[in-house]
């Protein structure tokens, strides 16, 4: 069972090291990802974000975050799922409940920086609704992809199952 909770400070390392994970799996982590990364508090809640974790039968399995950019746009960022739990439904259902989050703290559109080298995230963005955008090459040095969703539309789409 997937159950979707706030982030406690507890959630820390599982956020740290799932992150890690993907991103050194195919490069370097960048100046962002360690201050995200190592203090999300700060980098994320604190300037009116939010960090979701997921819960498969009870064990931390995977997590996002929703970086405030302005009043009512906010960046996806940090979606992550530990290897172990992947193929369970734990990537969509963080998706919809981030869009739910992000609607109940502001936010109209959300978007997101990604790599083509993530290609069955950016299918999974892509079915959910997320529709690309040129790429501004000054957030992070891997980002290729550029991504954006209304969220209104997006909790529109979402399936029945993961309300």
């Amino acid at each position: 069972m997937i159950t979707i909770v706030d982030y406690r400070p507890e959630h820390q390392p599982y956020f740290e090291k799932f992150n890690k994970a993907w991103i050194e799996e195919h490069w370097e982590l960048e100046p962002l990802d360690i201050a995200v990364l190592q203090d999300p508090e700060s980098t994320i809640l604190h300037n009116g974000g939010a960090i979701l974790m997921a819960l498969y039968n009870g064990e931390v399995a995977g997590t996002v975050g929703l970086r405030k950019l302005d009043g009512r746009t906010f960046e996806f960022t940090k979606m992550a799922v530990d290897p172990g739990f992947r193929r369970k439904g734990i990537a969509e259902k963080l998706c919809y409940a981030s869009f739910e989050k992000a609607k109940a703290i502001g936010a109209d559109t959300v978007i997101l920086y990604s790599n083509t080298k993530n290609a069955a995230a950016i299918k999974l963005y892509e079915k959910i609704g997320f529709k690309h955008l040129p790429v501004e090459n000054d957030i992070y040095k891997r980002a290729n992809v550029k991504m954006k969703i209304d969220i209104g539309k997006a909790l529109l789409k979402q399936p029945t199952e993961t309300h």
